[in-house]
């Protein structure tokens, strides 16, 4: 590609009133008002003064900044240029916005809670995720979006979010050594779906992951049966900073098995101990190599299970019976060892055990482990989070950075849901995978279209590029919001 003629040639000037560069934001934002989120904020929001009027408007603002992939108050600026004002009405100034979010008390934070828990549900059941009226669809294709026959997981795991200068509130050096603030957070994936985020809490840089999460994982259960009811099977992951009672407890008390890494203790240590030899079964890991004279897979990883009892050493009532299952790999330094001519008359292990209240004839040993090793799946959330809104913690105040964080999590599911609507069916140009797209991706194949906008009879035309590559998934998210509410049948 080149350029068809040389830039001293060329004229530029922003003078054109009726361009819209995130034209997605048109579908977006009739998605969000179906799910009712300006109806959710001024029912629930109760920040005072004239900071807080119009709290449905402003929320909306943010959520639809943010989207279009706004990481600072500032950004929200993008918001008022060309034909905006056309399409939207009542799209805040950025000192406007600042204002609103630094009158925010904890209470408010909270409040700004069950407005995305609320918006979050309506939206699963606009995808058909969740019992109640989804949008139309055609015969043909099938459901929008559902759940499997198999486990629904909750992946909860927190994150440092790196701030700069002395006036951010609460921040401190974690365990990552980085100086910012720590947000905890809980997803929810089924088979068939990418992560959509269920719970989330801004917390102090310097806290202990485990601080809040016998809450937070309450939450999270409590939103994931509100989503899928009562009789699908949930699985709440989280790794060795989450093994204590109150966490776990939280879990079961909702109806949800737990699968936790453990730390090796002296009672883990002892259960390990008692496996016998023969109880080792070799796993197949993505890089193990099949020899076929032997018909086994070259690998030494292997893993096992012993009954096992978490928190033995407290009262009955606090002692929860599952599975220890451990995995085992050679020592990393057994070669380097043999070379140097310390080899060792036995092969030298190294173990990495979880606990789960899964029983085996769910899911048997080999099962688990891989289940278990799924949980990764929330860095790439957390990932995603910080290459959108979350780059940034824009405020000084704690609390307006802790409903930031709220925010943030609106917009990712709002545009999660927009992202499955419009593949649904789909089957060009990738528009397929953009169910479980990450969200720059959402963002450049449906949100950043250009588009000029025309009046006749009183009707605003939005004419878009023609040969855009993923524009039948973007006709696709448009004409679902557009259809009128289902009616309820008698």
């Amino acid at each position: 590609m080149r350029l068809s003629h040389t830039l001293p040639g060329t004229t530029v000037a922003f003078d054109d009133p009726n361009l819209v560069s995130p034209a997605g934001l048109v579908p977006v934002l009739a998605l969000a008002e179906r799910a009712g989120l300006h109806q959710l904020s001024d029912q629930l929001l109760t920040v005072p003064t004239d900071r807080g009027a119009n709290a449905g408007l402003k929320v909306a603002s943010l959520v639809l900044g943010m989207v279009a992939g706004a990481d600072s108050i500032d950004d929200m600026a993008l918001l008022r240029h060309g034909g905006m004002s056309r399409v939207f009405a009542k799209a805040y100034a950025p000192s406007t916005l600042g204002s609103f979010l630094r009158s925010f008390t904890f209470g408010h934070v909270r409040q700004l809670d069950a407005v995305a828990a609320r918006f979050l549900l309506a939206l699963a059941r606009l995808v058909g995720l969740a019992p109640g009226p989804a949008l139309a669809q055609s015969a043909s294709e099938g459901p929008v979006f559902g759940v499997s026959s198999g486990y629904a997981f909750i992946d909860v795991d927190d994150t440092i979010i790196e701030v700069h200068g002395h006036a951010k509130q609460g921040a401190g050096f974690g365990y990552t050594r980085v100086r910012g603030l720590n947000a905890l957070i809980a997803t929810l994936t089924t088979s068939v779906s990418a992560p959509l985020i269920v719970a989330q809490r801004l917390r102090k840089g310097n806290c202990g992951s485990p601080r809040g999460a016998k809450r937070l994982v309450g939450d999270a259960v409590k939103q994931a049966r509100r989503m899928l009811g009562n009789q699908s099977p949930i699985l709440v992951r989280m790794d060795s900073a989450y093994y204590g009672r109150e966490a776990i407890r939280a879990a079961i008390t909702g109806g949800a098995h737990v699968s936790v890494t453990v730390r090796a203790t002296s009672p883990v240590k002892t259960a390990i101990a008692a496996i016998t030899d023969d109880a080792w079964t070799t796993i197949k890991y993505p890089n193990a190599i099949f020899d076929q004279s032997t018909s086994m897979w070259i690998s030494k990883a292997e893993v096992a299970e012993v009954d096992f009892t978490a928190f033995a050493s407290t009262k009955k009532a606090d002692q929860i019976p599952g599975r220890l299952v451990v995995r085992r790999i050679p020592d990393v330094h057994a070669d380097t060892k043999k070379a140097a001519g310390h080899d060792t008359l036995f092969d030298v292990w190294r173990y990495h055990a979880f606990f789960t209240t899964v029983p085996p004839s769910a899911l048997d040993t080999v099962a688990a482990d891989k289940t278990h090793r799924g949980h990764a799946i929330i860095e790439q959330v957390h990932a995603d989070l910080k290459n959108s809104a979350l780059a940034h913690l824009p405020s000084g105040k704690f609390t307006a950075n802790a409903a930031w964080l709220v925010l943030a999590v609106i917009a990712f599911n709002l545009t999660r849901v927009a992202a499955i609507l419009a593949s649904t069916g789909a089957t060009t140009h990738g528009t397929s995978d953009l169910a479980k797209a990450t969200t720059a991706t959402i963002r450049r194949k449906l949100i950043h279209v250009p588009a000029r906008l025309a009046t006749s009879a009183r009707r605003i035309t939005l004419h878009l590029p023609s040969a855009w590559p993923w524009h039948q998934a973007w006709t696709r998210l448009f004409d679902r919001v557009a259809d009128p509410p289902a009616t309820a049948t008698s």
